[in-house]
């Protein structure tokens, strides 16, 4: 499985974002699904997860009630809506694809992985 991440760039305070995530494979629907994130300087971290039918949603306690995963198995397509975009979720943000039906906090859990989408947000 491949996976491409897209929709990051440059914002304000305040804005809204819609990130993608396109997987090459029709394996994509029997996985679970991961959004991370990883600042400058900083490790990789959870911000969202999926399970294989769009269920078991999950989110980071800095992202809930801001942030909403979505997929759509049909097109091979995850999305992750971000709104309230303040300059601490400047990132890059990767999709991953884990290796079982269900998702993860833990990047251990995931065997597939996009080349990242860089948010920065302006204050």
């Amino acid at each position: 499985v491949q996976l491409q991440a897209s929709g990051g760039g440059l914002v304000q305070t305040g804005s809204s974002l819609r990130l993608s995530c396109a997987a090459s494979s029709r394996l994509f629907s029997n996985n679970g699904m991961g959004w991370f994130r990883q600042a400058p300087g900083k490790e990789r971290v959870f911000v969202a997860g999926i399970s294989w039918n769009g269920g078991g949603r999950f989110y980071a306690d800095s992202v809930k009630d801001r942030f909403t995963i979505s997929r759509d198995n049909a097109r091979n397509l995850m999305y992750l809506q971000m709104s309230g975009l303040t300059p601490e979720d400047t990132a890059v943000y990767y999709c991953a694809a884990a290796r079982t039906a269900y998702s993860s906090r833990s990047t251990s859990d995931y065997n597939y992985w996009g080349q990242g989408t860089e948010v920065t947000v302006s204050s």
